[in-house]
């Protein structure tokens, strides 16, 4: 039903649909939510006190994960990881655990790192134990970059990065399904790094008052902030346009992401002719089929969009130049730091050098 939309979800669980049925719902929601919290704090102590065994690699580990569902920028942030220690000549490899991929495929987080990453393995298996040990043996793996592991604790990590989106960094304060937190903010303890990503979108003063709240949690976490920065549009053929030289004319714009209205808003910032406010939104890994495609080219021709854009989450799965007669393209994002490069880099350069004594033999 469109009432439980993902929009219309947000919409409740945020508290902005202030109707009587949402705020029955959020009351609903409540104690769901309360148990999954009490069983995620369960589990952590359960960590923390050994009860439950972790799996230590001979190589470096670095995870980057969330506090909460939905997009945080992680893709893109994983992608410069890899290149700044490939950079570095370390042989990296990505595990993950797949989530939303389709039996015998992979996900589209994978899709997407593959594609802007030809160089590095991406390794994906529920098992991320027997994974990292796959990549250390038979690809020679030097470390390990763990995507979207913050709540995986079976695998030991050397350098524990957790994400805040800027726009959403709390998750509305519950953890889910009356909130998008995956586990209590206090959580945040046991990361090394906090970055605050899509930090451009918000004023000075609301990351000062989110970086308030991390530092009351974990004064010691090293912290930074950066921003998803647009670099080009690219198209399923490989072709590549310059931000400054794609001038379609009015567009539409869909995407099946965890956070939508960050591409809406990275839209509007490139000041393209978003045809009307026009954008279809789908659930975060969907699977488009032939009949989304199907549809989508029908909404795209009613809408009179000389071009259509997504995300290349979203291109990647689709595989297609155009929906009908009208080109398909995707914005390519990478990561730009506005600050705390350095200490960030600090944070990374132990591990590059336990990469050189482990080449040496000692």
């Amino acid at each position: 039903m469109r009432f439980f939309s993902v929009e219309n979800y947000l919409q409740i669980i945020s508290g902005r649909d202030r109707s009587l049925q949402a705020a029955l719902l959020r009351v609903g929601l409540w104690p769901a939510g309360a148990v999954y919290a009490a069983a995620m704090v369960i589990r952590n102590k359960a960590y923390d006190w050994h009860w439950l065994r972790t799996e230590q690699m001979e190589v470096p580990v670095v995870s980057v994960g969330n506090l909460t569902l939905g997009g945080t920028g992680k893709t893109p942030f994983v992608a410069w990881l890899a290149r700044w220690f490939r950079r570095q000549g370390v042989r990296v490899s990505i595990i993950s655990r797949g989530y939303g991929a389709e039996e015998g495929s992979r996900n589209d987080e994978a899709k997407a790192l593959e594609w802007a990453l030809p160089d590095v393995p991406h390794l994906q298996n529920p098992d991320r134990v027997m994974a990292a040990q796959t990549a250390i043996t038979e690809l020679e793996t030097e470390l390990i970059l763990l995507d979207d592991a913050f709540q995986h604790r079976r695998l030991a990590r050397d350098v524990d990065i957790v994400l805040l989106d800027a726009l959403q960094p709390f998750g509305f304060g519950h953890v889910f399904p009356r909130g998008m937190l995956r586990e209590p903010l206090r959580g945040i303890r046991r990361a090394h790094v906090v970055i605050l990503s899509r930090a451009n979108l918000v004023s000075e003063e609301c990351r000062e008052e989110i970086r308030q709240v991390v530092t009351k949690l974990h004064p010691r976490a090293i912290w930074a902030e950066i921003r998803q920065q647009p670099t080009a549009w690219v198209n399923a053929a490989g072709e590549v346009q310059p931000l400054d030289s794609f001038h379609p004319g009015k567009i539409a714009a869909f995407c099946g992401i965890g956070n939508p209205e960050a591409f809406r808003r990275t839209l509007e910032g490139l000041q393209v002719d978003l045809n009307a406010g026009e954008m279809r939104l789908f659930p975060d890994h969907h699977p488009y089929t032939r009949e989304d495609v199907a549809d989508l080219t029908r909404w795209a021709e009613q809408t009179k969009a000389q071009a259509v854009v997504c995300t290349e989450k979203d291109l990647v799965k689709i595989g297609l130049t155009h929906l009908g007669r009208i080109p398909l393209w995707a914005l390519r994002i990478e990561v730009a730091f506005l600050s705390g490069l350095s200490d960030v880099e600090a944070a990374l350069q132990p591990l590059l050098e336990r990469v050189v004594r482990h080449r040496e033999g000692v």
